[in-house]
């Protein structure tokens, strides 16, 4: 808060008079520090005075943290550095919510970076200056349980303190370590970060600096350390935001001065082997890492140019998180019979859909390293070919000079294939190749974008393949969602009315039986409740029932209810099943499937 601005209130509430303004504010002139504790040097005001007048002012609550112990947990949370630029120190956390002792309860710019800083909500309460100092020196400066800590996952550094090196054990949002060790780390970033290039030359030193360069690292370790799965850079009008996408759901974690946007958009760009001087195209391109001596980290970058610069979003490829067991995937027990029994027949096709991002080719990928033995000839095309598996013939798709998905298959069965997995139906001659190739001796896997697995056989109807074929070829569809596990760490026991577990989908029996779980929300996940996630998945296989409505001309809603009777279980019972197994949540089951 101004000091004028506070003066003029002060004086306006006569509390204070002009002459004793002005003598506080030549003592401010001459010697520092707020008009507050001016105020209270010059014995004009004690401090509590002042604190009490803001409280009523702005109708925030007021604190007195001599009297108050602050968990070396919640100090954690905002780095000194932090603390000492605002004047404020956390005090407690409940649920979402962080709760800060200001000296200026009014200062937007604070409240704002706070919240962008830890993810929380977050609400001031107003404490004297002096009370506020003497708390940062307990708690960060005077060997205190926060001394001599830095945030790494406030972002809040300038260029000189990214860190850029190869971090021990496992980081998440708020870790903290020490500001020796951190500086160790930013020194050592270009020993222990290499780019894979294809020549020695670096072109990056034309480009940009080397603080550029432990940044971009950093923002690409911290990304790989936390297991998200995508790190999006966005320039605006005033700032450079960098989110993570974490368990699905973003969140912002720095945000870069507007004027180093070109330097981090080039240095990605250099990293992807991009044209640094095409900016008003789409580009597509792709990062090899290695951290020391551990495995090789792939990101798939795209650049997309927006209204104030160049947006990338980088997809992180580690093929040391790829679950390939199939029985740990989230299949319950009957579906994942059935989704065994159908790849493992000589011939016919099996479709996996779902949206971007639901884990149709974690789910393809499991089936493949299942099916892949010496005696099998399996080709994928896939775009982008994701991860590299041994033992498995991958092919890269390029539109832009006709390899494209049906111009592999038909190469494809020129190349003898027991097993074909084709990235994504597109197109009707996709379709078709893909449908004729399953009903000539050979099993097939391939994708789509459809919201469940009834509506996929309409989907392949409506791109103009005959019902017949249709009828004849598909064997098994898959539709499958992501949603969110509960955090291991804070879940507890909730109470949920009646009527709304009923709402949802369960019986009444079902609902009074129950026991439903939340996370509270800690430093394991960020505050968030939730830590990892799960697939819910709808498994209909084609029995003779559903191929005579498709012969007929069905429905998608007949097919649905035929695939139920056959005992398929649809994507929100798969979600029910989840949150009985104490899995999941109900909101996060209502937020990634439709009601029955």
């Amino acid at each position: 808060m101004a000091a004028a601005r506070l003066g003029e209130m002060l004086v306006k509430a006569k509390i204070i008079s002009e002459d004793q303004l002005k003598q506080a504010l030549e003592e401010q002139s001459k010697s520092g520090g707020r008009l507050g504790y001016n105020l209270a040097k010059l014995n004009i005001l004690e401090e509590a005075e002042i604190v009490s007048f803001l409280s009523k002012q702005y109708g925030v609550p007021s604190i007195n943290l001599v009297e108050f112990e602050i968990d070396a947990g919640i100090i954690k949370l905002i780095p000194a550095k932090t603390a000492k630029k605002y004047q404020l120190v956390p005090i407690s956390r409940t649920g979402g919510t962080l709760t800060l002792a200001m000296a200026d309860p009014t200062n937007v710019f604070a409240l704002d970076d706070i919240k962008f800083m830890t993810g929380y909500n977050v609400e001031p309460v107003v404490a004297s200056e002096t009370a506020i100092e003497d708390a940062i020196m307990k708690y960060y400066d005077s060997g205190g349980f926060g001394a001599g800590k830095a945030n790494i996952a406030a972002g809040d550094y300038s260029l000189d303190d990214i860190d850029g090196g190869v971090f021990e054990g496992e980081m998440e949002v708020g870790d903290m370590m020490d500001v020796d060790e951190f500086d160790n780390l930013v020194q050592t970033a270009a020993d222990d970060v290499e780019v894979i290039e294809d020549s020695d030359d670096d072109p990056l030193s034309l480009e940009v600096d080397a603080p550029i360069v432990k940044l971009v690292n950093g923002i690409l370790i911290r990304a790989y350390k936390m297991k998200v799965s995508d790190i999006h850079v966005e320039p605006y009008e005033k700032v450079m935001r960098v989110r993570y996408r974490l368990d699905g759901v973003c969140k912002t974690v720095m945000n870069l001065p507007l004027k180093i946007r070109n330097a981090v958009i080039s240095r990605i760009k250099i990293m992807s082997k991009l044209d640094i001087a095409e900016r008003r195209l789409p580009q597509d391109g792709r990062i090899k890492m290695k951290l020391g001596r551990r495995a090789e980290i792939d990101f798939r970058v795209s650049v997309l140019p927006t209204l104030f610069g160049e947006k990338i979003v980088l997809r992180l490829l580690d093929k040391s998180n790829l679950q390939l067991d199939m029985t740990k995937l989230g299949f319950e027990e009957q579906a994942l019979a059935n989704f065994q029994d159908a790849i493992h027949k000589p011939f016919g096709m099996v479709l996996v859909t779902g949206p971007t991002g639901s884990g149709k080719t974690t789910t393809l990928y499991s089936a493949l390293a299942e099916l892949n033995t010496d005696d099998v000839n399996i080709m994928t095309a896939e775009d982008p070919v994701e991860f590299n598996l041994m033992g498995i013939n991958q092919v890269q798709m390029h539109d832009e000079i006709g390899l494209n998905f049906a111009a592999s298959l038909r190469s494809f069965l020129r190349q003898d294939p027991d097993i074909i997995l084709v990235g994504e139906i597109r197109d009707y001659e996709t379709a078709e190749i893909g449908i004729k190739a399953a009903l000539t001796g050979h099993m097939v896997l391939s994708t789509l974008h459809t919201n469940d697995a009834p509506s996929t056989i309409n989907r392949l109807l409506n791109m103009g393949v005959e019902p017949f074929l249709v009828a004849s070829a598909v064997i098994m569809v898959v539709a499958q969602r992501l949603a969110r596990r509960v955090c291991e760490a804070c879940k507890q026991v909730i109470e949920v009315p009646t009527k709304a577990l009923l709402d949802v989908g369960f019986t009444e029996e079902e609902a009074t039986s129950i026991t439903c779980y939340k996370g509270e929300g800690c430093s394991t996940c960020g505050g968030t409740g939730y830590k990892g996630r799960v697939a819910l998945y709808e498994a209909m296989v084609v029995n003779d029932g559903i191929k005579e409505i498709i012969l007929q001309g069905g429905t998608t809603f007949e097919i649905k209810e035929a695939a139920i009777q056959g005992g398929m279980k649809s994507l929100r019972m798969s979600g029910l099943e989840k949150i009985k197994e104490g899995v999941t949540t109900i909101e996060e089951v209502l937020r990634v499937t439709f009601g029955d």
